[in-house]
C-alpha cells in the first residue's frame, strides 16, 4: 500500500528517516479470508465468492487457535475479510477474541451492505480500529460492478452507520475502464460523507480480476487518477480537510509521486521524500504481507491463490512464516530477481519490483515486467539520465507553503 498523504505530509513536516529493518523483523500485516460467502457477485472478485456455503472452511476452535499463534508471533495488524466476513457464522466471536488478544490494529473488510442496525453497533462495540467498505462507482455503477441491483444504497447506509457510531471508515474503489470515470464523484462522497480515507485499488489478475483483465485501466487513464488523488490530496492538507488517501496494487505509483515532488519541490525535499520512500521499499507481498485463505492455507498476499506456503491446519502460521519457503526468499530478497523494464528500472528500492502476480499472469513468470507498470521508460531511468523525472503538468502549489491552487 502507497499512503500517498503520508509522504505529503513529509513536504510540509518532515520526519526522520526510519532505519531499514532485516527480513527477519518484519512482521506482517495479516489480511485473512474468514469466509468465501458473499452476497454480492463482483466482476474483480479475487476469491470468485458466491452467496453459498463453501465446505472445507475453518472451523470455530480452529481459527481460534490461528489467532492465538498470530497474537504470540507479534502480527501488527489484522485485517478480517471475506466473502463478505459478516455471512460467517462467528464472525463476532473471532472478532472479540481477537480484540481481547491485543493487535495493535484490527480492521475490517466490507462490502458495507450488512453494515448496520445491531451489526453496526456490535462492530463499535469491538472497538475495530478501522472499517474499509468497497464502492465502485455512484448509483448504478457500482450495482453493476457488484452484480446485486441496490448494492450501492446499501454500502452507503453501511458508511453512514459506521460514521454515526464514531468508527473510521474508508472507501475502496478499484480503478478500471468502467469505474474510472466516477473517480471525482468518489472523492467528493468522501468529503460529503465525512469519510476519512480513500484507497484506490489497482486491478490485479486474480479470481474473477484475470477474467476482467481487459478493463484495466489504460495507462493514460492511470496517469489521469494519480494526478487527480494527487491535486486533491494535496488540497487536503492545504485545507485541513482529514481525508487521507491511498493506493494498493501497483507501487508504480510511489515513482510518479517523486516525479511530482520533483518537478515542484527543490532537490533536498526530493531526497528527503525518496529516502522514506526506499525505507518504505515499495511491493511487501510475502514481507510485510500475508494471506490466510478460507480454509486455512497461506500464501503471500491475497492475490496468490495458486501458491501455498502451507497450511495452519499442518503447521503454526508463525512457523509457516519463518521456514524455508523458496518462493517467500525471493520475494524477501533485495533486489528481486526482476527482468525486463522491472529488472532495468532505477528506481527498484522504492518500487520493489511492483505487483509480481500481475507478471505471473499474463507471462508466466513472476520475475518478468509488470504489465500494469504506466511509467515512460525515461521516467524509471532506462532511456536518458535516471535521476531526471519529467511528468504530466500539475496545475497546483509550488513547494512554497503561501501559494494558493490555481
Amino acid at each position: 500500500m502507497f499512503r500517498l498523504t503520508q509522504y505529503m505530509k513529509e513536504l510540509l513536516q518532515p520526519t526522520p528517516v526510519r532505519p531499514a529493518r532485516s527480513a527477519a523483523a518484519v512482521k506482517p500485516v495479516v489480511i485473512w479470508n474468514l469466509t468465501r460467502r458473499c452476497n454480492l457477485r463482483c466482476r474483480h472478485c479475487y476469491t470468485a465468492s458466491a452467496d453459498v456455503p463453501f465446505p472445507g472452511e475453518l472451523s470455530h476452535d480452529e481459527a481460534l487457535s490461528v489467532l492465538d499463534d498470530l497474537a504470540a508471533f507479534g502480527v501488527p495488524a489484522l485485517i478480517l475479510s471475506g466473502g463478505e466476513p459478516l455471512l460467517r457464522f462467528d464472525f463476532f466471536e473471532l472478532a472479540g477474541r481477537a480484540r481481547e488478544l491485543g493487535f495493535r490494529h484490527l480492521a475490517l473488510s466490507t462490502n458495507g451492505t450488512r453494515l448496520t442496525g445491531d451489526n453496526a453497533d456490535r462492530v463499535a462495540d469491538l472497538g475495530f480500529d478501522y472499517v474499509g467498505i468497497s464502492l465502485d462507482g455512484i448509483g448504478a455503477t457500482h450495482d453493476w460492478f457488484r452484480g446485486v441491483d441496490g448494492a450501492f444504497d446499501e454500502a452507503l447506509a453501511g458508511v453512514r452507520a459506521c460514521k454515526a457510531r464514531g468508527i473510521k471508515v474508508g472507501l475502496r474503489f478499484t480503478l478500471t475502464e468502467g469505474t474510472a470515470a466516477h473517480l471525482p464523484a468518489m472523492l467528493d462522497l468522501c468529503d460529503a460523507e465525512g469519510v476519512d480515507k480513500l484507497y484506490l485499488s489497482h486491478l490485479v489478475y486474480a479470481g474473477r480480476g484475470d477474467k476482467h483483465r481487459g478493463e484495466d485501466a489504460e495507462h493514460a487513464r492511470t496517469r489521469g487518477a494519480m494526478d487527480l488523488l494527487i491535486a486533491r490530496g494535496w488540497h487536503a492538507l492545504e485545507s485541513g480537510r482529514p481525508l487521507e488517501i491511498v493506493t494498493g496494487n501497483n507501487d508504480a505509483d510511489a515513482v510518479y509521486f517523486l516525479n511530482w515532488v520533483a518537478a515542484h519541490f527543490p532537490p533536498a525535499e526530493v531526497a528527503h521524500v525518496r529516502a522514506h520512500l526506499e525505507a518504505w521499499g515499495g511491493n511487501s507481498s510475502g514481507l510485510g504481507v500475508a494471506n490466510i485463505d478460507t480454509q486455512g492455507h497461506v500464501h503471500p498476499d491475497t492475490y496468490w491463490s495458486d501458491y501455498t506456503v502451507g497450511s495452519v491446519r499442518a503447521a503454526p502460521f508463525s512457523a509457516l512464516w519463518t521456514g524455508d519457503d523458496k518462493m517467500l526468499a525471493l520475494l524477501r530478497q533485495r533486489p528481486r530477481p526482476l527482468k525486463g523494464r522491472c529488472g532495468a528500472c532505477a528506481f527498484q528500492k522504492v518500487c520493489g519490483g511492483n505487483t509480481r502476480i500481475r507478471a505471473l499472469q499474463v507471462s508466466g513468470d513472476p520475475w518478468a515486467e509488470d504489465p500494469a507498470c504506466y511509467l515512460r521508460a525515461d521516467e524509471i531511468g532506462i532511456a536518458g539520465d535516471a535521476g531526471r523525472l519529467t511528468v504530466t503538468p500539475f496545475r497546483g502549489k509550488s513547494h512554497d507553503p503561501a501559494h494558493e491552487f490555481l
